[in-house]
C-alpha cells in the first residue's frame, strides 16, 4: 500500500479522538454486531478492544509492532502487523471473511489513499455478504476553513512541523468522490465533535457495490 513510519506506541489508552467519535461510531456499529469485523490501521488496538468490550467480533492491523504488542495484551490473537508491501492481510486473520472495515483517522495520514481504498475493497471481497467500510477522518469544509482563515489558525491547526502528521485534508466532498470512483456508495455521513460545520472530524458510513 504504501511506505509506513512507526507512530510510536508507549500504552494501551484511548487518545483525544475518542472523546467525539466513539458515541456515533458505535451507534452506527450497533446494526452490525453479528459481522466480522477488521480495524485497519488499529495502533494500539484501543478502538478495537472498545468495541471486543462491548460484544464486537474485531480484529485488527497496523504497521506498528509496538502498537500490535500492546494491542495482543488484552485480546491475543485478534490483532497482528500489516506488511505494507503486500495488499494481503496477515496470514491469521486472511481467511477471514470480513465483511465491514473500519479505518479511524488513518486516511488523512497517507500519501495514496487511493491504494489503501483498493486494499480495503481486496480484502472486502472475500465476504458474500454485504460489504461496508467506515470511515473517520478530520473534516474540512467551507465554513471550518473560513474560521481558521480569519481568526489566524491555519499554522497551529495544520501543524507543519509534526513529523508526520496529517498530509491529506478531507472534507466530505473529497472523501465521497473517492469513495465513489471505487465503487462504493455512500450511505451515511456524520459530523463528530462542535459545532455543525466545524466539526472536528467527519464519519462515512459507505458500501460496497
Amino acid at each position: 500500500m504504501s511506505q509506513y513510519t512507526d507512530y510510536g506506541y508507549h500504552n494501551d489508552e484511548l487518545d483525544h479522538t475518542y472523546n467525539y467519535i466513539w458515541k456515533p461510531l458505535i451507534k452506527i456499529l450497533a446494526s452490525f454486531k453479528q459481522s466480522y469485523m477488521l480495524d485497519v490501521g488499529c495502533g494500539n488496538g484501543a478502538i478495537a478492544n472498545e468495541l471486543i468490550k462491548h460484544g464486537f467480533d474485531v480484529y485488527g492491523t497496523d504497521g506498528s509492532i509496538k502498537g500490535i504488542d500492546i494491542a495482543n495484551k488484552k485480546n491475543p490473537g485478534h490483532f497482528a502487523v500489516q506488511d505494507f508491501s503486500t495488499d494481503n492481510l496477515p496470514p491469521n486473520l486472511n481467511t477471514i471473511p470480513f465483511e465491514v472495515l473500519i479505518s479511524i483517522e488513518v486516511i488523512e495520514h497517507l500519501y495514496n489513499p487511493g491504494k489503501f481504498i483498493d486494499f480495503c475493497i481486496t480484502t472486502l471481497k472475500k465476504s458474500e455478504k454485504p460489504k461496508y467500510l467506515i470511515i473517520t477522518t478530520p473534516y474540512h469544509g467551507y465554513l471550518k476553513n473560513l474560521f481558521l482563515a480569519i481568526f489566524g489558525k491555519w499554522d497551529s491547526h495544520f501543524g507543519a512541523q509534526w513529523d508526520g502528521g496529517h498530509i491529506k485534508f478531507w472534507s466530505k466532498k473529497t472523501l465521497s468522490n473517492l469513495l465513489i470512483e471505487k465503487g462504493f456508495e455512500i450511505m451515511e455521513f456524520k459530523g463528530c465533535g462542535r459545532f455543525p460545520f466545524l466539526w472536528k472530524s467527519m464519519l462515512i458510513v459507505a458500501k460496497l457495490k
